[in-house]
């Protein structure tokens, strides 16, 4: 744009090839801005705003990497603990494993055949409603819960160090106190309840507990 705006000003320090050369290549942009502009409608009428030029199922997958991702399918097994062996496979376009535990227990159980099947899977596949579903299954999921509190890099007791005690329905917290529940809420369709001691304003490791205004160290809990 500029060589064009100097041959305007003055033509002979521009030859007349070199302007044919530049206006064929505004052409082609022009052409492409246009191509990019019907994608643009194409992308945002697809319902996970994504697409792939080269395969239109392919997706982008979550990878291990901060910020990164290729482009594929994410492919799931089912393995028998006892004999080693795939029981159940799915070939999926879903970029992470969080809504796969039920479907795939599931798939897994029509094969075993086994009543209390005991599910293990890593922490990618942790989620409320896929535990409750294998649950109402009548199976046993024993997934890890995503670490995503910053509080031990801090020097503080995150949600690890408060050890839940089932039979009375309560948290015992660092300091060796209760802390008991509260109330219950509901979210995105489940009920948790919350916890906290009356004991948090006077305690001696409180700096090491919360450092907010909130004068109590609240707790959430998924109700069983």
């Amino acid at each position: 744009m500029e060589e064009l705006d100097r041959a305007d000003r003055e033509p002979a320090l521009v030859p007349e090839t070199r302007v044919l050369n530049i206006k064929e290549k505004i052409a082609a942009l022009k052409v492409q801005i246009e191509g990019l502009g019907e994608l643009d409608k194409k992308l945002k009428g697809t319902p996970d705003q994504q697409i792939s030029l080269t395969d239109p199922d392919a997706r982008s997958m979550s990878t291990s990497g901060r910020g990164t991702a290729t482009v594929g399918y994410n492919v799931q097994t089912a393995v028998d603990t006892r004999h080693h062996l795939i029981v159940a496979h799915e070939v999926t376009n879903i970029g992470h494993d969080r809504t796969q535990l039920a479907s795939m227990a599931k798939q897994a159980n029509e094969v075993l055949r086994k009543e209390g099947l005991v599910v293990y899977a890593d922490r990618g596949y942790f989620s409320g409603p896929e535990i409750l579903a294998c649950e109402e299954l009548g199976m046993v999921p024993l997934v890890p819960k995503p670490l995503t509190s910053g509080n031990r890099a801090k020097g503080l007791f995150d949600k690890r160090d408060f050890r839940y005690l089932p039979e009375t329905d309560e948290f015992q917290c660092p300091a060796g106190e209760r802390a008991i529940r509260r109330f219950s809420i509901v979210e995105k369709g489940l009920l948790f309840n919350k916890y906290w001691s009356s004991a948090c304003p006077k305690c001696a490791i409180k700096s090491r507990c919360t450092t907010g205004v909130d004068l109590h160290r609240k707790l959430t809990h998924l109700a069983a």
